[in-house]
């Protein structure tokens, strides 16, 4: 039996962007992080959005699992800020990706 060759990390780190912006809560959740170029928590977001606190949660965990976004703790709260780092590397391989 032949060896497949395997997913370049590259491939596969595309396909968690692009995982990470496949639902439009999550594009309106880095849309309203990059406008307000600052953090802010969960409970600063769920007035706007038409999805319920639980479900944002998950959302903000499929947007840092993808390196999109970073959590800082400042309890009781955590404040989510876009990983800038990160989205500029996702903003290349997109556009890389696209041509």
């Amino acid at each position: 039996m032949a060896n497949k060759p395997k997913f370049t990390a590259q491939q596969e780190q595309i396909a968690r962007i692009a995982k990470a912006l496949s639902h439009p809560a999550r594009v309106y959740i880095m849309e309203k992080l990059i406008g307000l170029n600052a953090c802010c928590t969960s409970g600063e977001m769920i007035g706007d959005i038409p999805i319920a606190r639980s479900t944002l949660s998950q959302h903000l965990k499929e947007l840092k699992y993808a390196g999109l976004i970073q959590g800082n703790i400042e309890p009781p709260q955590i404040k989510y800020c876009v990983n800038k780092a990160n989205w500029e590397i996702a903003k290349i391989l997109l556009k890389n990706f696209m041509k």
